[in-house]
């Protein structure tokens, strides 16, 4: 990191660095990336070498554990351990792609009606902790289901690394529990999956042609503002070469639902594209297969018992509550970064 921080420093120092602008742009972010993790870490370094200092003088001296010096050692080790645990976290966030905006996308899948719930569950826990993130969600689409809950929706999520943190949730997430749309209180089980890709910057080469477009313009079927339902405004753009298809519906404007489905189609191909570079697309897009039985990365079970594991990793808790309400999804989160980054070490 210090390697890479040096030449990107030296390279803003030479001559024509600002006659690309973008190039320059995305250079000085790439700064501001390495420096939020590399000065926090200094400042570590730097405080505890002094308080061992502190701690060699106090052992000179035969101070007891009860000295005010001693009290405040202590507090700076509970202190220190909290920051570590942070910055180990940061340090997992490295690739260029971390730090952006990103694009969620949950569909419903096998179980009816009570799929269709379960997706707006899972969206309700996403929005709940991007707002405890303090992070900006806008709606980029949305689509209702028949009786109840939603058929699939997209979210642009705003925020420091909210790529980074929320790649880790896609793939298929597992509901278990008495449905409340069956008289009989029977058990059901239900599937939705998540998909999540970065939001890029207009400088990035990502090739579209005209030709492989199919767009389709149709009335918002959403509850939607005045004005909104009443005209042909939704967008349904159809990549055909990878039979990606995006919609929006948000705006009034048709103009403006065209431009933010493009925005998304060129996050979905990006990704695609990266996917294809580290020869993971076959992994990435599993977890877009069959949202069904046997493909699922996570369960949330809430009768017989209430449990919600990982299967990638192993990790689960209990509190469910707190987890539908986005509190302990950092917990999952980062136990899947860290056992990622252990197997990149293998």
């Amino acid at each position: 990191m210090d390697r890479e921080l040096a030449e990107l420093e030296a390279k803003t120092a030479g001559a024509g660095f600002w006659s690309n602008q973008e190039a320059a742009q995305k250079t000085l972010q790439r700064i501001k990336q390495i420096n939020a993790i590399k000065k926090p870490w200094d400042e570590i370094l730097k405080e505890a070498a002094d308080n061992l200092d502190l701690a060699e003088l106090l052992a000179e001296e035969d101070a007891g554990e009860n000295s005010p010096e001693a009290g405040e050692l202590f507090r700076f080790a509970e202190d220190l351990e909290l920051r570590l645990e942070k910055l180990e976290i940061q340090a997992m966030l490295t690739d260029e792609n971390d730090i952006r905006n990103c694009y969620l996308e949950i569909h419903s899948g096998a179980g009816g009606t009570e799929s269709c719930d379960w997706a707006q569950m899972l969206m309700r826990m996403y929005l709940r902790w991007a707002e405890l993130r303090g992070f900006r969600v806008s709606e980029e689409d949305m689509q209702l289901g028949d009786e109840a809950g939603i058929k699939s929706a997209t979210l642009n999520i705003q925020g420091e690394y909210a790529y980074g943190y929320l790649k880790a949730e896609s793939g298929v997430h597992r509901l278990v529990r008495i449905s409340p749309f069956d008289a009989n209180k029977r058990r059901h089980t239900s599937f939705a999956s998540v998909f999540v890709s970065p939001e890029i910057e207009d400088d990035v080469e990502i090739e579209i042609k005209d030709s492989d477009l199919r767009i389709d313009r149709f009335r918002s079927t959403g509850a939607g503002g005045q004005g909104v339902n009443t005209t042909d405004s939704a967008i349904r753009v159809t990549h055909i070469p990878t039979h990606i298809v995006v919609t929006c519906q948000n705006e009034r404007s048709q103009l403006k639902n065209l431009a933010s489905a493009m925005k998304v189609l060129r996050s979905r191909l990006y990704q695609m594209k990266l996917e294809e570079k580290e020869k993971e697309f076959a992994a990435i897009e599993a977890g877009k297969r069959e949202i069904a039985w046997g493909s699922q990365i996570r369960s949330y079970v809430f009768q017989p018992y209430t449990m919600v594991k990982d299967h990638r990793t192993d990790y689960e808790t209990g509190n469910i509550q707190a987890m539908m309400n986005g509190e302990l999804l950092d917990n999952f989160i980062e136990t899947y970064l860290k056992s990622q980054m252990t197997k990149s070490k293998k």
